[in-house]
This record gives structure tokens, C-alpha cells and sequence, in this order.
């Protein structure tokens, strides 16, 4: 039986997080560690400056005043005598694509994990509204045997995404980028409104918001690493030094 941690960022209550907890315990032993609350959007965050506080709900299920990050954090480090052999961020209620990764709690849930060794990845519906987490939960649960017996790159964890209604299939991809439009009010003034999901443009075709739209099962693979390697040689040819003084006039 594999250990298995799940988390997320709905909270402990959401049916997102039920659905896949329920169906990975057919294949492993299942902790499930996730905030009280929702705490969409908190990314990477750790919680530093207060004590973490959490609660046994029943067995094998924590509530955490706290983070996603936290919460693995937490059950690696505190609550499981054995650490787990994955962990499983999700199902996330809403597509996380493209940009959105940096902001998701659920990605960073499993960010959380491969930096601490363990194999990881999160998984999201592509739909606000709908509550039918079946396809993703079962999807899951077959990435999950996969993963555990094959060894991902150092720090390397993935990305899911799970289109609403029919699959057609699963493509391999890479985070996607898209531009925010600009929008007006009924009084002609300029005005900014975030939101998650497929929207805006997406020309890659290989791309995490290509894929969805295709009715596809996007699988990413992201890294903790964040450096630009092709970027390295561009900034050494530079000839950034430090003299000690005010830059010098060209």
C-alpha cells in the first residue's frame, strides 16, 4: 500500500479534496493534512511568524490554521511517524494554468512535497461550478500507481489540469502564458478584475490552456529550480562588477 499524503487549498471541507482522498484510498493508506479554510491564491506561503495550530478531525484527517506548504510541511515533519511516499494536492476547484501556477496553493502544495524528496503532483478541474470531481479523482488515482513506481527528475513534481466533461485523451504539455484584457465599466473608467482560468491568449499549442480546451488531461512537469539557464551567459557578458562607488557614466 502506498503512503499517501493529500492537501490543498479549498480547505479541509471541501468536496474536491473528499472525492480524491475517497478514491486514493483504494490504492494506498491515505493521510489527509489541509487548511480549515479556503486560502485560494496564497501560493508558496509559509506561516513564520505564529505558532501553527491544528486539530485532528477523525482518523486520519488535520485541520490546519495555515498554508498548504503548512500543511505538508507539518505532516512530513510532525504528524506521520513514516513520511509519505506521495502527495496529492487537490482537486482543486478551477483550472490552474499558465500563470496561475505562482499563485495557486494547490500547486504549491506539491511544490511543498518534491522539495522535500517525495513525489508530487496537484490536480484541478477545469470548471468553477461543477462539482463532479469523478474523472479527475479517478485520473489520479491512475497517475498515482504510475508515479510511485517511476522516478521523477530532482525536484521535478506535475501539473494537472482535467477538463469538464468528455476526455479525449491526456497530452504531456507546458505552462501556458496568457494576457489579462483590459475592461471598462459602464462609465467608460479603466479597471482591473484577476481571474483563474482558460481565458485570454494562448498561441502554444503544446501549451497546459491548449490542452484543456482540447478536452484534454494536461500533465506539466514544473521544477522548484526558477533560474533561466538560457539567461546565464546573456548577464556574463555584462561585465557586472561592484567597485564600491556610484555607477560609472557611459
Amino acid at each position: 500500500m502506498i503512503r499517501i499524503l493529500v492537501t490543498n487549498d479549498d480547505g479541509v471541507h471541501s468536496p474536491g479534496l473528499r472525492a480524491l482522498a475517497e478514491r486514493l484510498s483504494a490504492i494506498g493508506e491515505v493521510t489527509v493534512v489541509a487548511p480549515d479554510r479556503e486560502v485560494s491564491g496564497i501560493s508558496h506561503a509559509l506561516t513564520v511568524s505564529e505558532p501553527l495550530r491544528y486539530e485532528k478531525l477523525e482518523e486520519g484527517v488535520f485541520a490546519v490554521a495555515g498554508t498548504p506548504a503548512d500543511c505538508v510541511n507539518l505532516a512530513v515533519g510532525n504528524l506521520l511517524k513514516v513520511p509519505p511516499q506521495l502527495v496529492v494536492s487537490g482537486i482543486n476547484r478551477g483550472a490552474n494554468v499558465a500563470d496561475d501556477v505562482t499563485y495557486s496553493g494547490t500547486v504549491a502544495g506539491a511544490m511543498e512535497g518534491a522539495m522535500l524528496g517525495i513525489t508530487s503532483f496537484a490536480v484541478s478541474l477545469a470548471s468553477k461550478q461543477s462539482e463532479d470531481f469523478r474523472t479527475a479523482a479517478e485520473f489520479a488515482v491512475q497517475l498515482a500507481q504510475i508515479v510511485a513506481e517511476r522516478t521523477l527528475p530532482h525536484r521535478t513534481f506535475l501539473n494537472v489540469n482535467v477538463p469538464l466533461g468528455k476526455v479525449e485523451g491526456v497530452r504531456i504539455t507546458c505552462q501556458g502564458s496568457r494576457t489579462n484584457a483590459e475592461r471598462r465599466d459602464a462609465g467608460g473608467r479603466l479597471y482591473s478584475w484577476f481571474k483563474q482560468g482558460l481565458g485570454g491568449a494562448e498561441r502554444n499549442g503544446i501549451s497546459d490552456i491548449a490542452a484543456v480546451r482540447e478536452n484534454l488531461i494536461s500533465v506539466t512537469p514544473l521544477h522548484v529550480d526558477f533560474t533561466n539557464y538560457h539567461a546565464l551567459d546573456e548577464l556574463a557578458s555584462w561585465g557586472l562588477n561592484w567597485n564600491g562607488g556610484p555607477p560609472r557614466r557611459r
